[in-house]
């Protein structure tokens, strides 16, 4: 029988219980214990595919097609297992089986209400990770305590903690102790009256982790140990590091904080240092330099909607011991004055939707290719770079995607990129796009080649237009190296250039199976190319000290 271990957070959101989530999970996984993880978000969407950035950051995509949240973009980081459909469920989605069973006649009859029926599925969903044998489920609790969409939500823990038994089930509660500056103290208060919260609904939290700005004295803890009624081992703190979040699995380590769960499930697995995770950290506080990455895209002023994008980056930079500058530039801004990309090293174009910013990120991926700058497209960048290539290489001076003929109100004279075939009869929105793990043959000699170092990949996909197979020879012709080709269903994966440092773009989301201990092969090449040409002297080189 699997043992749970529910997370959830108080005082305020963006506390990162996931990356808490991730890291609890990685201390496991180095105690030779298997896991499985599951984010549970209380909004009424179905999945977050059709949410805007803006509101919800990145989407995350599993290997087996599920657009979920972006927390377990974490879970895979850190732990470096997979996600799948059964990592992330919803309120929409529970209220969207029960309604289907209701309509179906699968209650006789009667009353639906919150509990049990609600609760009862919500419990169910949570179950079918058992079916994978791990040692250990995970269960994150997205938003805040005292949220009304999550009481059901915590309802349901508190039975399924109830029905597995106290010796099965731990609460690890993520609290915000701030720091008030002016006055200069500690405030416990906001801790207490969240765990005060909890203890209404049924549930004693039995660790607590104290995000914090500064160091919590024996006093505070002792405070939160006798108010919060936790073991005073068991208050942790979670100070907020200088460096990398991915410290964060050692502090928790140094706080004993995986010994707590062990002890509390009766498991006896020995302690080991997470020697990975010691060497990453001391790379990134010890870099051999910074180089510059552009980061071409419509939402870059937002962290989370490329979030994937940039750990990758990162974890790129890692691999040649290098710090990441990400420099976020707006793709409207590049349409204006794209010579603004002689200050970075490398220019990326993330993947996106709709057509504000089209013509900045053409005009950067045109840059890149005639100023040698190292280039690495993703998703609608691939699509941008042939655009780019069609007009400009090839002659075809229309040449466009047909994703934006009705919002240009004009037909593109040459769609160089299409809708899918497979979508052509797509009505809904929501969950319908080419998703999940599709396969790829590369095409040995290539760059892309060097960097996977085989000729059969699989990469995960989210998107509905497709390089137009009638432009593929005369593309060719011109030079374009069509370096993967999908073997299923013929359509282009991988592109690039021969005469270029390092110019690739892909179909694919190949930044959602990087990991800080493993970078992506394309992120470490691409970096690795940026590097190549600061060194080379071909613009001033950024210092440490200057970030």
């Amino acid at each position: 029988m699997a043992k749970y271990l529910f997370i959830t957070g108080g005082v305020v959101s963006s506390l990162g219980k996931g990356i808490t989530a991730a890291s609890v999970g990685r201390l496991l996984i180095n105690r030779g214990l298997s896991i499985r993880m599951l984010k549970m978000d209380p909004y009424l969407n179905v999945d977050p595919g059709t949410m805007s950035p803006y509101q919800h950051g990145e989407v995350y995509v599993t290997d087996d097609g599920a657009e979920t949240d972006l927390d377990l973009g974490h879970y895979e980081r850190y732990t470096g297992q997979p996600t799948s459909q059964r990592s992330n469920i919803t309120a929409g989605s529970i209220y969207w089986d029960v309604l289907h069973k209701e309509r179906r006649g699968d209650y006789l009859g009667g009353t639906i209400q919150m509990i049990p029926h609600i609760s009862d599925e919500i419990k169910a969903r949570i179950k079918m990770l058992e079916a994978e044998n791990p040692d250990i489920i995970l269960v994150e609790l997205g938003g805040t305590v005292g949220d009304i969409e999550g009481l059901i939500f915590l309802e349901a823990i508190r039975q399924l903690a109830l029905e597995v038994g106290r010796d099965n089930s731990i609460f690890i509660h993520l609290t915000y102790v701030p720091f008030i500056a002016a006055a200069k103290e500690v405030k416990t208060k906001p801790t207490q009256q969240s765990v005060a919260k909890l203890r209404e609904i049924g549930i004693m939290p039995d660790v607590l982790v104290c995000r914090t700005e500064v160091d919590l004295d024996r006093e505070h803890l002792d405070k939160l140990s006798l108010f919060c009624n936790v073991a005073k081992d068991c208050v942790i703190v979670e100070k907020d590091v200088e460096t990398s979040i991915y410290e964060i699995p050692l502090m928790l380590q140094r706080s004993g904080l995986d010994e707590i769960v062990l002890n509390r499930f009766r498991i006896a697995k020995p302690a080991t240092p997470l020697k990975d995770w010691e060497r990453l950290i001391d790379t990134i506080k010890k870099p051999k330099g910074i180089v510059r990455i552009g980061v071409v895209g419509k939402y870059s002023e937002l962290q989370d909607a490329y979030k994937s994008i940039y750990e990758a980056l990162y974890h790129g930079g890692y691999a040649s011991g290098f710090k990441i500058d990400a420099v976020k530039l707006a793709a409207e801004d590049i349409e204006n004055d794209p010579s603004i990309l002689d200050t970075v090293d490398g220019v990326l174009i993330p993947g996106g939707f709709g057509s504000r910013g089209m013509e900045g990120k053409i005009r950067a991926a045109q840059y890149a290719r005639e100023n040698n700058i190292p280039f690495l497209g993703i998703c609608l960048g691939l699509q941008c770079a042939v655009i780019e290539f069609a007009r400009n290489v090839c002659g075809l001076t229309d040449a466009h995607t047909t994703e934006f003929d009705e919002e240009r109100g004009v037909k593109a004279e040459h769609p160089v990129v299409c809708l899918m075939e497979e979508q052509t009869d797509v009505v809904e929105k929501g969950g319908t796009m080419r998703l999940g793990a599709c396969p790829c043959v590369i095409e040995e000699g290539t760059k892309a080649y060097e960097a996977y170092g085989s000729t059969k990949v699989s990469e995960r996909h989210r998107h509905r237009f497709e390089v137009n197979n009638r432009y593929r020879e005369q593309l060719e012709e011109n030079g374009l190296v069509l370096s993967g080709i999908n073997p299923d269903i013929g359509v282009v994966e991988m592109i690039e250039l021969k005469d270029h440092p390092w110019y690739v773009a892909t179909q694919a989301h190949p930044e959602l199976k990087s990991q800080p201990v493993k970078p992506h092969p394309l992120f470490k090449d691409f970096v690795a190319a940026a590097i190549d040409r600061l060194e080379a002297g071909k613009k001033p080189a950024a210092t440490v000290a200057s970030v």
